[in-house]
């Protein structure tokens, strides 16, 4: 059993008995452009030091890009014992790479021999690290989930990952997967969670609890656009921010994790912004402030297909 987690409060243990922050970052979009490279770093590093040090990336991240700023913020931390400045920027303290819990994805087209060899040795160049905690297969695609599940095993045995999941999987797909040999030992599926989406609730991530798969919520805030604005301007997501003296985004924030086995990964290209996402961790929402949000917005009480964002 490993615990990964630095200062945070709450926190999900796997399956595989590791203990992660149920508040990480994410990357999608990061690193695309050279003018904020050293501002997304900051923001990165500020997180750590904040408690957030599971970092979740991809390889189809700017084709790479995002992983490759991963490395940058890391570089002389992940490896072997570097400074890590706090948070406030005052104090440095040493952060060895078992205290990161890093996270990528393969795409579909790469999740099969010998491709995805060849994939994980890239992404654990552009990160700059030894091995990754975590390696998700990014959606279901062609390959067979049998071969994915054999080489994930395989890359587990050769000290290159030390757990897999899945990303983008509803309930048929993991019920196929736990059809496969090794299927089982699936740690995490990554999927889009926030109030406004709730369609999970229905029939996924009952079945997961059943079977010990932890939740990673993707666009824990939602992504830019109408759904957005309806969750940042919400009266009743106001009402609990007043009530706590808190921000609408970490009320959010603190409703994603409040089940105690999910993790969310909220991207920030701002330091500020990163500091006020891992503070929602304090947060404890009541219930009557769940019931508020339930009635703005409620679970569906039908079969829904899964989000994508």
């Amino acid at each position: 059993m490993s615990d990964f987690v630095t200062t945070q409060r709450h926190v999900v243990t796997l399956a595989n008995g590791d203990r992660v922050p149920a508040l990480g970052q994410g990357t999608w979009y990061l690193g695309d452009s050279r003018s904020t490279h050293d501002r997304e770093a900051q923001a990165l590093r500020a997180g750590v030091a904040s408690g957030m040090t599971l970092i979740d990336t991809a390889e189809m991240y700017g084709n790479g890009r995002s992983e490759r700023l991963v490395g940058d913020a890391l570089d002389g931390v992940a490896v072997a014992g570097g400074q890590l400045r706090e948070a406030d920027g005052t104090r440095a303290k040493t952060l060895d790479r078992d205290e990161l819990f890093i996270v990528s994805k393969v795409l579909p087209s790469n999740a099969g021999e010998p491709d995805i060899f060849d994939s994980c040795d890239e992404t654990l160049e552009n990160l700059g690290v030894d091995y990754l905690d975590l390696y998700l297969l990014h959606w279901r695609g062609m390959v067979p989930l049998a071969e994915t599940v054999a080489c994930m095993e395989e890359l587990i045995a050769e000290g290159k990952i030390r757990a897999w999941g899945v990303s983008n999987f509803d309930t048929d797909d993991m019920e196929d997967l736990w059809r496969v040999p090794g299927g089982q030992n699936c740690q995490v599926n990554q999927v889009l969670y926030h109030p406004g989406s709730r369609g999970i609730e229905f029939d996924l991530l009952p079945w997961m609890r059943d079977h010990g798969v932890a939740l990673m919520a993707y666009c824990p805030l939602a992504q830019a656009g109408t759904l957005r604005g309806r969750l940042f301007r919400s009266p009743e997501l106001a009402e609990v921010a007043r009530r706590h003296n808190v921000t609408v985004p970490q009320v959010i924030l603190a409703w994603d994790i409040r089940g105690g086995d999910t993790i969310a990964i909220p991207r920030s290209s701002r330091p500020e912004h990163t500091l006020e996402n891992a503070a929602a961790d304090a947060i404890e929402l009541t219930e009557d402030d769940l019931a508020l949000i339930s009635r703005a917005f409620p679970a569906p009480s039908y079969k829904v297909p899964l989000d994508m964002e």
